[in-house]
């Protein structure tokens, strides 16, 4: 993959900086962590390291300044103790408590910073070098000899703890990034045919660029779409939806996305599939067809012809990607969708990916996790790199080796 792994390097004894990405879900009330499912992933790369004797200084983020979520990484901590052993924490990144906190280090222990987002410079778009002069780096890079990146959640960010240390330190990637490179790989740049995407969810933007990247450059044969993306692509086909589905997209600010959707059509034609049929209901759930809109009820599920007709395909695919729900699947009468098309990839021989907060949650609620090839945490690095974009924290690792 042009860079090296933990496989390349030698820890024992040496301080290695760890940057990971454990930005959770976080109740805005209590500030406790909601689905601690990035932080039990990360820590089989914590324990690998510790356990070939590293000292290891863990770098993370929570938020952003100014928005709810953002809080320290004390909470993390205690969480990331259930699978961690011998892990401190220490509320301060750069300054006299750190730095001494981390020259106090002994080989298998391990030492969490404060959130990264609490010095400014880290959220600003820089390259390597530039980032390499600052605070964060400047103060953390001489007491270290190893960098490893294994944040491929944040791979699509040029910040400061994702690609500073590689201009200065030797560089490896972690084992999240290097099975999510290997994942995206192979459903991205030479897939097995027939390959299938089925994107849902409520992000046009981001779905235009995937469409555009798999079904431009043949990666993909067909783009099966859920969700209020759906929608949009057929208001696009000009399809009255009625006037409570058009105030919803109108409200989300999608209106000027359907000039946009239409173009993609005419480029890729029966290449994008939309539903035939959807789940509506303001009490008991029922299904209307396309033929018999306009209504005034929220089309909130993709409905039983359509997934019928999703899962026949899914079942002659050999890779599937699915990224975002069908529906509003919170609601158990509106789960049907996304539930039914993941079962149906769980029973398919094709590998299949899945990524998308929503979509994973999903997964956990219904017990589907294990009959997915790979299930991906990045979300909006997964997103990137299925559109085709580099990565500068992978290209900052490449340019280190």
């Amino acid at each position: 993959m042009g860079f090296k792994t933990l496989d390349d390097v030698e820890v024992a004894g040496r301080t290695v900086i760890l940057r990971v990405d454990i930005n959770s879900p976080i109740d805005p009330q209590t500030n406790e962590i909601l689905d601690d499912t990035r932080i039990r992933v990360h820590a089989e790369t914590v324990n690998e390291l510790l356990g070939k004797g590293a000292k290891l200084v863990i770098l993370a983020h929570q938020g952003r300044k100014g928005d709810p979520d953002y809080t320290t990484l004390q909470k993390h901590s205690e969480v990331m103790r259930k699978y961690v052993s011998n892990l401190k924490y220490v509320p301060d990144v750069v300054g006299d408590e750190a730095r001494s906190a981390i020259r106090s280090l002994r080989p298998g222990e391990a030492l969490l910073l404060e959130n990264v987002r609490s010095l400014d410079e880290e959220t600003k778009d820089k390259p390597a070098v530039e980032h390499s002069k600052g605070a964060l780096v400047s103060s953390l890079a001489p007491l270290a000899d190893l960098f490893v990146n294994d944040a491929f959640a944040a791979a699509h960010r040029s910040h400061a703890s994702v690609v500073g240390f590689t201009a200065v330190l030797p560089s490896a990637a972690g084992r999240v990034m290097e099975r999510e490179l290997k994942a995206l790989e192979r459903v991205a740049d030479s897939p097995e045919k027939p390959c299938l995407y089925i994107l849902g969810g409520a992000k046009p933007k981001e779905t235009f660029a995937v469409i555009d990247h798999v079904l431009g450059r043949g990666i993909a044969d067909d783009v099966l779409l859920g969700g209020l993306i759906a929608q949009v692509f057929m208001l696009a086909k000009g399809v009255e939806l009625g006037m409570a589905n058009r105030a919803l997209i109108e409200e989300k600010g999608f209106a000027p996305t359907v000039e946009r959707a239409r173009r993609s059509l005419e480029a890729f034609g029966d290449s994008i599939v939309l539903p035939f049929d959807f789940g509506v209901g303001d009490g008991k759930r029922s299904e209307v067809t396309v033929k018999e809109l306009p209504v005034e009820k929220h089309l909130s599920d993709i409905g039983e012809l359509t997934i019928a007709f999703y899962s026949k395909l899914i079942k002659y695919a050999k890779t599937v990607v699915m990224n975002g729900p069908m529906g509003v699947f919170e609601d158990e009468r509106f789960a049907k969708g996304t539930v039914e098309v993941v079962r149906a990839i769980g029973k398919s021989k094709a590998y299949s990916l899945l990524g998308g907060g929503h979509s994973i949650a999903a997964l956990e609620k219904y017990g589907l996790t294990k009959s997915i090839s790979y299930v991906s945490t990045a979300g909006g690095a997964m997103i990137s790199y299925l559109s085709g974009e580099k990565l500068p924290g992978v290209e900052a690792l490449r340019s280190s080796k």
